[in-house]
């Protein structure tokens, strides 16, 4: 089983082209379930249907949410088609079994009044400062997820015609960036980076104080940190201000492919993006409804 969870993940990532955050969430799945059938005696190759009930229902006792428990059965049933292709099994044990219904819970989101707040909080008085109220403003400007943001490299970003290239994987979009952003990233990029980066050949958009690629840790306790200082009760992370970003377009008129489009969400990654992006509908879009452009 080992041989081919290895062939399996290589197969992810050359002919899937998925990002290394989602190969690593295949990978926790598998191995979580190599390590069950493994202890319970089980064939993973002739493992049938009420072997793979038996194991959601493990995974329910051992306080697995129904949203972790569907996402093991969804790379479950991955691995399973896999080894189907390659001739490694006849059946598919997931085949016929339904995902635990998930609740739909509406995301958090801030007020356009409690954006603002949060947004005023760095004072671009010091280096840390400049950085912070940049990388807020970028935050709330596109939406895009942390990962993405922390992996943007300063050539990813084009200044003079306010835009950033977000590549996640082997896609890719442009996302327009609004005046405010626009204004504390040049500020950023001009006056504080040059100073906090210790090397010549650091590529990376964001940095820490050590003039290295700043890590997803690093921006979570950075909007702790303002949000504590505005005194926001909600509790905000990266993800909740890329749900306010596409709240405050939609309440503002946007167009909701627009915003797909802008988020990236993968029933459009085969839009192309840059063709989109010289049709001037989507940054019109976008200076027109968000409220910070």
């Amino acid at each position: 089983m080992e041989k081919q969870i290895k062939l399996f993940l290589e197969f992810l990532k050359d002919e899937k082209k998925l990002s290394e955050n989602t190969l690593q969430s295949y990978r926790r799945d598998i191995l979580q379930y190599q390590e069950y059938v493994e202890k319970n005696k089980i064939n993973y190759a002739k493992a049938n249907k009420e072997d793979m009930k038996t194991y959601l229902e493990y995974l329910k006792e051992i306080g697995k949410k129904p949203s972790t428990v569907s996402r093991n059965l969804a790379s479950i049933r991955s691995f399973y088609q896999f080894l189907i292709r390659v001739k490694k099994v006849k059946h598919d044990p997931t085949e016929d079994i339904q995902s635990p219904k998930i609740e739909k819970r509406v995301p958090s989101v801030l007020t356009a009044q409690e954006v603002e707040l949060l947004l005023d909080q760095p004072k671009d008085v010091d280096l840390k400062g400049t950085r912070d109220k940049a990388m807020l403003e970028f935050a709330y400007a596109t939406g895009m997820r942390v990962t993405e943001i922390i992996s943007l490299d300063i050539d990813d970003v084009n200044l003079e015609e306010s835009f950033v290239v977000c590549r996640n994987g082997s896609k890719q979009r442009n996302i327009p960036l609004g005046s405010m952003s626009l204004k504390a990233l040049r500020e950023y990029v001009e006056e504080a980076r040059p100073i906090l980066i210790k090397n010549e050949n650091e590529r990376a958009l964001f940095v820490n104080i050590n003039g290295t690629r700043l890590t997803r840790q690093g921006f979570w306790k950075i909007i702790k940190y303002y949000k504590e200082q505005a005194h926001i009760t909600k509790d905000i992370t990266p993800h909740v201000l890329r749900h306010s970003f596409a709240t405050h377009l939609l309440q503002n008129g946007a167009d909701l492919k627009a915003i797909q489009t802008m988020l990236g969400h993968s029933d459009i990654t085969s839009t192309q993006v840059y063709m989109q992006f010289q049709d001037s509908g989507l940054k019109d879009i976008y200076q027109k409804a968000h409220p910070r452009a």
